[in-house]
């Protein structure tokens, strides 16, 4: 028997018995899973028992060399364009934050030009230029004019070339979609320089160094990683706008390509499951490498929040 507590001594503290945990239950997430792989099962049926894929049809014709000139051509329009893009949202972006007003203006209104209007559209706009010029000439304006004045003869064009040797569809198509993706590589590129500190660009002017020089050493490699991860998403984008292109028509074009096979067979469905495949595979490989450069970007954030955990932990 325990033996009462001493009058003036503090009562020993009692032992409390140990918390039964019971798990809370969500059937409902059950319930959805259940719906869920009912439907998966449903899908996969469809896949491999519609006669309409064609499976066999598709597989034989997925890496024939038409087809294979068309991912040629489209990772190629893409690479193109987007260097291009790149180059040209660096360019539009330094001028919007410049203090020159016409920079600024012609920046906006390139910006707000080719975000406004679709690339399907433009991509007939270019495509059917030559109805606006049979001959794309370089020279003075309004030579026929004041060259009678000054008493010569002929006229003052220094260059011409007949429009269609020189806007094939393939120039088209990479007019069309570069001038699109520059507008928006603008804006991000724009909103990345935004984001570095103005103190950066202070200290660096007050060691010395001029504006180019603190763009391409300063601002340009901290601003990076606001801008990479919303350009892979861009290039993603184009990638797959580039389908759009057979509309000039650009025939050596991967989706042009599947389209015609589809047509010349009578068995186009096949083909646009080839599309999405192809699409998918390349968008893929794409995202993959899009993953590893974020993390090449942010590594240095990663190691810092590692050694503040640890000496936290300390």
């Amino acid at each position: 028997m325990s033996s009462a507590p001493e009058p003036g001594q503090p009562a020993e503290p009692s032992v409390p018995e140990p918390i039964r945990a019971v798990p809370v239950r969500y059937p409902g997430r059950w319930i959805v899973a259940a719906g869920m792989l009912v439907l998966v099962a449903m899908l996969v049926n469809m896949l491999v028992t519609n006669p309409a894929f064609d499976w066999p049809f598709l597989f034989t014709h997925l890496f024939s060399d038409p087809v294979l000139v068309g991912v040629r051509t489209t990772l190629l329009l893409t690479a193109l364009c987007m260097v291009t893009g790149v180059l040209l949202g660096i360019l539009a972006a330094v001028m919007r934050l410049s203090g020159n007003p016409i920079l600024v203006l012609v920046a906006w209104l390139y910006t707000w030009f080719f975000r406004a209007v679709p690339r399907l559209v433009l991509c007939v706009v270019f495509g059917n230029l030559g109805i606006l010029y049979t001959r794309l000439e370089f020279g003075l304006p309004f030579d026929n004019y004041w060259t009678p004045l000054l008493g010569l003869d002929g006229d003052a064009r220094f260059f011409s070339v007949p429009m269609n040797d020189l806007l094939t569809p393939f120039m088209a198509a990479f007019l069309a979609l570069a001038l699109s993706e520059g507008a928006y590589m603008a804006e991000i590129v724009r909103a990345g320089l935004v984001s570095v500190d103005k103190g950066q660009t202070e200290a660096a002017q007050a060691l010395g160094m001029g504006r180019g020089k603190v763009l391409r050493r300063i601002t340009l490699p901290q601003a990076l990683r606001v801008i990479v991860p919303p350009s892979g998403n861009e290039m993603t984008a184009l990638l797959k706008d580039t389908s759009l292109v057979s509309a000039i028509p650009l025939t050596t074009e991967l989706f042009f390509q599947l389209q015609s096979v589809g047509n010349r067979t009578f068995n186009l469905f096949p083909m646009l499951v080839a599309a999405c495949l192809w699409y998918l595979a390349i968008t893929s490989v794409l995202m993959l490498g899009q993953y590893f450069l974020e993390r090449s970007f942010t590594k240095g954030d990663r190691q810092a929040q590692a050694g503040l955990t640890m000496l936290n932990k300390q």
